[in-house]
């Protein structure tokens, strides 16, 4: 191993059922170095921290450590602990009812015999050093979060970590907060602390880091300098599309004509997850969506529309009259439907049969004070099954029994039941096989036709092009492009995503 290297590993391979989550992974972490770890959702960046954590254990490949002879042997995330190796996760796992220093120290040494005056004199030498805005006996719940993040982060340097690990550490935190972290983040490099950092931030990524490792479907597409990777070029490499690959895709939808009934505005709409105050509008018979990287705020935006995040500001029309939407039923209530994009978190209720996930919305609607008889409900249930296809063994069967494709044409029969004048699909063809992939994307041409406006979020460039007439982009939760007509291309959408200039034509 280099003389500078903290961390090495080489053919990580890590298989769940069906699933290859890692396939022959090599990452280098050297000292004093920020290294960002990118990749789309599913790229393998969370195993790979839990392969070095010692949450999973490695199928196979080898990871060595700086100061210890041989494979290093990581078994527990006690065994990562005691090689130097730190995480501080989005999530503060710390006691906020204890103070400053005792979250600093808890867990080592006989808790019952702790000299606390020793303790905090320790912590406060650790806090100055580190321009943490903290007091040793502060309790730490009444703490900003970000200052919440740094104290778990003092605790990891006291413990003399060579590794520290930053899982998406800014994604509640405030400008001012976010220079803060990375005032600490520079200090820890400049004592020689080598940095692991994920982030969806793009911005964060080129202000503070060094290097950067790309991940996708679960295998390395390569390690590189920051000063050599374009925001551009690292799109690239995380989607998997060659800014030369122009494939013009066929396909059946309207040209965005920008006329027409607008069936739903909004203006100034926020949410308390973090989504940054925007405009939006969308026409009858419209197919927009909203596109950017993971953690851009796409999902948060369509949340906020359908309020199933709490709404935190803004106006919002239906059809040209002022309507407040505070909660789902509201929305629904004023013609609006939503697909999550968590189908199993968020859009089945698993235990339930294929009828009932059908009925649930309508019935919802209808009040539960006024159930539908078990008659309308198999007339609801058979008719869906029949138009969208959905192969189940009957309109009974518990709907956690069918393939992840047929468990969304079930929440899309849940909507389409209640005539929605506005659809709105998170992903809905994430995890599926290509037929149905393909069924989906015609049913939504199709549904604008018939006058359904219709809103699309998908991971998969190609697929917003085949369905989307108007593109709105998104970097660091808010809107920075709309694209339509010639700029619906892959290399516009990359440009905007990243930041730079799109060229017409």
């Amino acid at each position: 191993m280099e003389n500078n290297v903290v961390l090495s590993m080489r053919g990580i391979y890590k298989e769940f059922p069906g699933v290859k989550a890692l396939q022959n992974v090599d990452f280098t972490l050297r000292e004093g170095e920020i290294h960002a770890l990118m990749g789309e959702n599913g790229a393998g960046k969370s195993t790979l921290v839990k392969v070095i954590t010692g949450v999973y254990e490695k199928d196979a490949g080898e990871i060595q450590i700086a100061g210890i002879d041989g494979p290093a042997v990581i078994r527990s995330p006690q065994d990562a602990q005691n090689l130097g190796i730190a995480t501080v996760y989005q999530e503060i796992t710390l006691c906020p009812n204890l103070t400053v220093a005792e979250n600093m120290y808890i867990g080592r040494g006989n808790y019952k015999f702790v000299n606390r005056r020793a303790q905090e004199k320790s912590a406060a030498v650790l806090l100055e050093r580190l321009k943490i805005p903290a007091k040793p006996g502060q309790q730490l719940g009444t703490c900003s979060i970000a200052v919440q993040q740094m104290v778990a982060i003092a605790r990891a340097v006291d413990m003399e970590c060579k590794v520290l690990i930053l899982d998406e550490p800014t994604s509640s935190l405030d400008e001012n907060e976010v220079e803060l972290l990375f005032s600490l983040m520079r200090d820890l490099k400049s004592h020689g602390v080598g940095i692991i950092f994920i982030t969806h931030f793009l911005e964060q990524v080129y202000e503070v880091c060094d290097k950067i490792t790309v991940l996708r479907n679960g295998e390395l597409v390569g390690e590189y300098a920051i000063a050599d990777l374009p925001r551009v070029k690292l799109i690239s490499a995380m989607l998997g599309k060659d800014m030369d690959d122009m494939t013009n895709l066929k396909n059946s939808k309207r040209p965005y004509t920008g006329a027409g009934t607008v069936v739903y505005e909004a203006e100034g709409l926020s949410s308390a997850e973090g989504v940054r105050p925007f405009d939006f509008l969308i026409n009858k018979g419209e197919v927009n969506g909203f596109t950017g990287l993971l953690g851009s705020g796409r999902s948060e935006s369509v949340r906020a529309i359908f309020a199933a995040d709490r709404v935190t500001g803004g106006k919002v029309k239906v059809n040209g009259k002022d309507v407040k939407i505070t909660n789902p039923k509201d929305a629904m209530e004023n013609g609006i439907g939503y697909l999550p994009e968590d189908r199993k978190g968020d859009g089945i209720i698993q235990d339930l049969s294929v009828r009932e996930n059908i009925i649930l919305a309508l019935q919802v609607m209808n009040g539960f004070t006024k159930p539908f008889t078990r008659a309308e409900q198999e007339q609801f249930a058979d008719e869906f099954i029949e138009k969208l296809q959905i192969k189940t063994a009957s309109k009974d069967t518990p709907i956690k029994a069918l393939s992840g494709g047929n468990q969304q044409k079930v929440i899309l029969a849940r909507w389409l039941l209640t005539h929605p004048q506005f659809l709105i699909l998170d992903e809905p063809t994430r995890g599926i096989d290509v037929g149905t992939k393909i069924e989906i994307q015609k049913l939504v041409l199709q549904l604008a036709e018939e006058g359904v406006s219709v809103t699309f979020i998908s991971s998969e460039i190609e697929e917003m092009l085949s369905v989307c007439q108007r593109l709105i982009v998104m970097r660091d939760r808010k809107i920075v492009g709309e694209l339509k007509d010639e700029m619906l291309r892959q290399d516009v959408i990359m440009q905007t995503i990243a930041g730079g200039k799109a060229q017409n034509g």
